[in-house]
């Protein structure tokens, strides 16, 4: 038998974009890109993996924003278009590199890539959601989801009517989909508030993740670390992060991704090649953007002095990553599992968007790796939390300490001199979402359809996204646009319920728009 578990959890996280009324909005761009270098190559994976036998567990989390753009049918149709792009792209990059073997070849890679991905996309019909759900069927993932649009709980706490309904709309959206309660679910950013526990427990929620020091700065401490889960009061458990494992991954110094045999993500031929040759594949208006197609490696050099990337040098290092981790892996469970009473559990959650998207090498990291764990050694078990719960029931009882995994672990990322003031907006439009559920407790028509659009409006101007992009400060516009339209759009909601001149072209508009959460229910704010 294994001496311990490893849980590898790929959290798979976007801000709700859609624009119906204009596709040249850049921001939905990146849900395309996110398909292509990551959703549909992490199937691929996993399908494979399925095919040759090869027995392995990890948990996938898709967040409730990503589940609604996956299944809306006008954002399945645009990215087929994009993805129709590429291939027409790659082939002039045929034609254009023939003279040039080494970029040739790397043109080559990507005809058969893009053309790779597009059967991958046919043969589930564009239905992401379902090809998950069929791999959770068949055993080999456990498949959560997220708060409703990945609200950062310790900034909402003075209004838990509010929290309450980030957990049941998610909740609600996840079974319709596949079937049954979310085992699990990821608190956006990791953000825990103690008392929150008990609001999963009203879900069905099993159990959380949490970053190490919610768990190590607990109220009592917990004998085994991180290594085994502790019950909240309310019996939801919580797994907290390994720091040993994410270090080896996240690292800007010490990480896989940054080899510089790897591909470099920023050096794009978007970029590049002549706006007269590229025009027609970046932004209507010449903006130049990414379009997937990278020639050079890491190479530890500015960059405009890079290596040609190769292709077979990068495979054999992710070979060796997959290698270097997994032995690591396996020392770390021998050290543990002689001093605890249990096989310890070494928990791994990371942005699924950083296996293919940022790190184009990470599917074949997590590919090797699997196999791996298979055939090369007998420590270490795969498994999902959820998993581990069947299989060792009994827990410590202990209340994790307030929490984040962003930087310095607490709200600092999410609340600081860029962004604090949207969160007087946020508290002020979640009290009257909460006075318009109680006065109106069984409204119908188009009563009913306006306060249902006033709690999606809510839930997008929760989206903790908006105030992530603030402090980084990457298109900040576009965050403070969107907050601001949600907010002001939700406010006119709530004057018009209040004085009864609901402007049902309004109402319809807004459907139209922001349309996710179809069957969500504005009577959850009256408890």
């Amino acid at each position: 038998m294994a001496k311990g578990y490893f849980a590898l959890v790929l959290h798979a996280h976007l801000p709700f974009v859609r624009h119906p009324e204009d596709r040249t909005v850049m921001e939905e761009s990146w849900l395309y890109e996110a398909i292509t270098g990551t959703y549909l190559p992490l199937l691929q994976v996993f399908e494979g993996l399925v095919a040759d036998r090869i027995p392995f567990r990890l948990t996938v989390s898709l967040s409730a924003p990503l589940i609604a753009m996956l299944t809306d049918d006008l954002l399945k149709e645009r990215y087929a278009d994009h993805l129709d792009d590429l291939i027409t792209l790659a082939g002039k990059e045929l034609e254009r590199t023939r003279p040039e073997p080494q970029y040739h070849r790397l043109a080559q890679m990507y005809w058969d890539r893009f053309h790779g991905l597009r059967h991958t996309w046919r043969c589930h019909e564009g239905d992401l959601v379902r090809a998950f759900r069929r791999l959770q069927d068949a055993g080999r993932i456990e498949v959560i989801t997220s708060t409703a649009t990945h609200a950062f709980f310790p900034m909402m706490d003075r209004n838990w009517a509010a929290l309450r309904a980030q957990v049941h709309t998610a909740a609600d959206l996840y079974e319709r989909h596949f079937g049954q309660r979310p085992r699990g679910m990821w608190l956006g950013e990791c953000g825990y508030v103690p008392g929150c526990d008990e609001l999963l427990r009203e879900a069905a929620v099993r159990y959380f993740l949490a970053d190490a020091h919610a768990l190590l700065f607990a109220d009592r401490q917990p004998v085994h670390g991180v290594y085994a889960p502790v019950y909240c009061p309310a019996g939801v458990a919580a797994f907290g992060r390994d720091t040993e494992s994410s270090q080896q991954v996240w690292s800007a110094k010490e990480g896989y991704p940054g080899d510089p045999h790897y591909r470099d993500f920023y050096r794009d031929i978007g970029f590049d090649l002549p706006i007269e040759y590229i025009g027609p594949h970046i932004h209507p208006k010449g903006i130049r953007t990414y379009t997937g197609i990278k020639y050079h490696a890491i190479t530890h050099a500015m960059l405009h002095d890079k290596w040609v990337y190769d292709p077979d040098a990068a495979r054999g290092r992710a070979g060796l990553h997959a290698s270097h981790f997994r032995g690591n892996r396996e020392k770390q469970v021998e050290a543990l599992a002689a001093g605890m009473d249990r096989p310890p559990i070494i928990v791994s959650p990371y942005d699924a968007e950083l296996f293919g998207h940022w790190w184009f090498e990470g599917p074949l990291f997590l590919n090797d790796l699997f196999r791996q764990l298979h055939f090369d050694q007998s420590v270490v078990e795969t498994l999902t939390p959820g998993d581990y719960l069947d299989r060792h029931p009994t827990n410590q009882v202990a209340t994790p300490s307030l929490s984040s995994w962003g930087a310095k672990g607490y709200g600092e990322h999410w609340c600081n001199e860029t962004n604090a003031w949207v969160y007087r907006h946020v508290h002020i439009a979640g009290e009257r979402m909460v006075e318009l559920a109680r006065r109106n407790p069984a409204a119908t028509g188009l009563e009913r359809r306006g306060l249902n659009q006033a709690a999606r409006e809510l839930l997008l101007a929760q989206s903790s996204d908006w105030a992530f992009i603030m402090t980084t400060g990457t298109t900040v516009p576009y965050a403070t646009r969107r907050f601001n339209e949600h907010i002001v759009r939700f406010t006119r909601l709530y004057e018009d319920l209040k004085s009864e001149r609901l402007d049902e072209a309004f109402v319809a508009t807004l459907e139209s728009t922001d349309n996710l959460f179809q069957h969500v229910d504005y009577r959850i704010y009256a408890t």
